[in-house]
């Protein structure tokens, strides 16, 4: 967050204090290892939030990572250490790891990475992306992604779901007669 910005107080404060205790060292920590792995950086892979942000800030390390997924997928990287340059380069990550197959529920906003607002949503998306990396030749990272299960039903099948009468639309079995709006209750 920028060291020139007012802490956030009440409503919002409480609502940050959620959003940052999702936050898990354990996963951040397999993430900057597993991103080690394919780039060969960074040096420290410690888990804790400082060190995230510190490594990913500037979106470098984030779009070599893409590139290695797929080469020129960020063609130009801003090694410039201006803030609009950094926020290009996170923003030239997420664009990359949407056309990558990354959901962009599972993605996160340039300013929750750059002002450290969501850092859990970044590993997130990282975690996402490791589940791609399979399909791309690379180590992957998490649980194996889901393989698509397409059911076929025959006509007869179909037809046959049509006379099931489903519990939404209610049944008569267990209601209490004569009562109805307006009247009262005789106890």
């Amino acid at each position: 967050m920028s060291e020139y910005r007012a802490g956030k107080a009440g409503i919002n404060a409480e609502a940050q204090a959620r959003i940052n205790s999702k936050y898990n060292d354990e996963i951040a920590q397999e993430t900057l290892e597993w991103i080690q792995k394919i780039t060969g950086s960074p040096a420290n892979t410690a888990g804790d939030a400082e060190n995230l942000y510190e490594v990913l800030k500037d979106g470098t390390l984030l779009c070599h990572l893409v590139n290695k997924f797929q080469e020129g997928s960020v063609k130009k990287i801003n090694q410039s250490t201006m803030a609009f340059k950094c926020m290009e380069n996170i923003n030239a990550f997420l664009e990359a790891v949407k056309k990558l197959g990354v959901p962009s529920q599972e993605t996160f906003q340039t300013i929750d990475l750059w002002e450290k607002q969501n850092l859990y949503s970044v590993v997130v998306c990282l975690q996402s992306l490791g589940r791609k990396a399979g399909n791309f030749g690379l180590p992957s990272m998490g649980p194996k992604e889901s393989e698509r299960n397409v059911r076929e039903f025959s006509e007869d099948q179909l037809k046959a779901g049509q006379n099931v009468i489903s519990l939404q639309y209610g049944s008569n079995k267990g209601q209490q007669s004569g009562i109805s709006f307006g009247n009262r209750r005789q106890i």
